[in-house]
């Protein structure tokens, strides 16, 4: 089972005079990369916040949100006067405008509002928790479900490439033969004596060279290796990475040693294959 690195995940928690709101989005990366962005208030708890998120995410680039609502007759919220007349000032210096529209502007900028900075209660820590816990849980479904559908066309293109491996082998005969007719051909056009053991030395030698017995063996077990651990518990994007490595090794071997057209155009298509999957391999856990 895979997992994607594409995700996103919101939870709410209604406190009888606050909401609180955690959004938590993922994009691929080698790495986790978090980018957070909450209330100032609450930069205390920002670590512990963090390596919440790394443990339950592993990797990618996750931007992570906190919002908190006063829903209360309460709030701890004021204008900040000197700011926000100072905004006006700059404001009237540069652009004509009545006062009521250049205060909306003014109250949008940073710092027009302050907040007196009061220790984060207990019950509220508990809930902020609990709404990243939700969000956390509602992305990783989501990265579950898209990894799904990463599998089902991973394992559509090792099909394919299955497909192509036999047929080269079923090619094989034909193209070794072909080289021998090639070889034969080349001596005769020199139209000299050769002596036919010595020809028939250099004739398996050459024979040996463009041999693809060991990486079509090879190759085989890569795919069947790749299905093996792709349908693993774990999702092991960096594994299944490496192993793509190692088949991209044996296809480009084969075609290096083909020195046959038809077997060649296969090996062109099953490149195809494997470079589609490696670029969707990119957004794997």
């Amino acid at each position: 089972m895979i997992q994607s690195m594409t995700g996103f995940g919101k939870h709410v928690v209604q406190l009888p005079t606050k909401k609180i709101t955690v959004e938590i989005k993922s994009l691929n990366s080698k790495s986790i990369d978090l980018n957070a962005r909450m209330p100032s208030a609450y930069r205390e708890k920002e670590l512990e916040l963090r390596k919440l998120i790394a443990n339950s995410l592993q990797r990618g680039k996750v931007d992570f949100s906190l919002y908190i609502e006063i829903t209360g007759d309460e709030t701890s919220a004021q204008v900040n006067e000197s700011a926000v007349k100072q905004y006006m000032k700059q404001l009237k210096s540069i652009a004509d405008g009545d006062d009521l529209r250049l205060l909306e502007m003014a109250l949008r900028f940073p710092d027009a509002m302050r907040t007196d900075k009061e220790d984060i209660d207990e019950e509220e820590y508990k809930a902020i928790i609990k709404a990243l816990k939700g969000a956390l849980s509602e992305i990783n479904k989501f990265r579950s479900e898209e990894g799904n559908v990463l599998e089902r066309d991973f394992l559509d293109r090792i099909s394919s490439l299955k497909n192509l491996l036999q047929n080269v082998l079923e090619m094989d005969p034909d193209r070794q033969g072909t080289i021998r007719e090639r070889l034969e051909k080349a001596v005769q056009e020199i139209k000299q004596d050769v002596d036919a053991n010595r020809f028939e030395q250099e004739l398996i030698y050459y024979l040996e060279k463009y041999d693809i017995t060991e990486e079509k063996v090879r190759l085989a077990n890569h795919l069947d290796y790749f299905t093996k651990t792709i349908q693993s518990n774990d999702s092991n994007g960096k594994k299944l990475g490496f192993i793509s490595q190692e088949i991209g090794r044996e296809i480009n071997t084969i075609g290096s040693k083909a020195n046959y057209a038809p077997m060649q155009q296969l090996v062109v298509q099953m490149k195809d294959e494997l470079e589609k999957i490696k670029e969707q391999m990119l957004n794997v856990l």
